[in-house]
């Protein structure tokens, strides 16, 4: 076995990338605090194909110093917009015809694997502020809730890694 190097991947280029087929899922970070997650995220998104991101509330936007330290240029491959009020963006995004997932612990929500099975084609997937997660007014705009199934004592994962989870799980055949 042979670790490739990076030039043998095949990599496109940031404009290259961005006109690549997508999932057809995007993703909405409210009040996401963390810099460096917010650059995760706009990683995992490029891996994984979302068609883009919305940053709302607070959330930081691009181009910042500790969000391009992890999204290592994903916010040149991945686009992205913000606006100020989550629901505002909620009701536009729905008025759209796009169907919001909130990725949150409700006494509704349905694993992530079993999103396929509901006939939800082009997600936006909803997630919240690092402690407390999505907000009552935005949950209630989401047409479902998806959790990722845990299995140790705090049932909570940071939410970089728990978007790179969803977004996999949506984008595998």
């Amino acid at each position: 076995m042979r670790k490739l190097e990076t030039w043998e991947l095949g990599r496109p280029d940031a404009q290259t990338a961005r006109k690549l087929p997508k999932t057809g899922a995007a993703a909405l970070l409210e009040n996401v605090r963390s810099l460096m997650n917010v650059g995760s995220v706009f990683r995992s998104a490029d891996a994984f194909g979302l068609e883009k991101l919305y940053l709302a509330g607070f959330t930081g936007t691009p181009p910042h110093r500790e969000i391009q330290k992890t999204a290592l240029g994903a916010t040149e491959s991945v686009a992205w917009e913000h606006a100020r009020d989550s629901v505002a963006l909620a009701e536009r995004l729905l008025s759209e015809g796009r169907t919001l997932v909130a990725v949150e612990h409700t006494d509704e929500s349905v694993p992530i694997y079993d999103l396929r099975s509901l006939g939800v084609g082009a997600p936006v997937f909803v997630f919240g502020n690092e402690l407390d997660g999505v907000s009552i007014d935005l949950l209630a705009r989401c047409a479902l809730a998806v959790e990722i199934p845990q299995f140790g004592a705090k049932h909570s994962l940071n939410v970089a890694v728990a978007a790179g989870i969803v977004f996999y799980e949506f984008s595998r055949p």
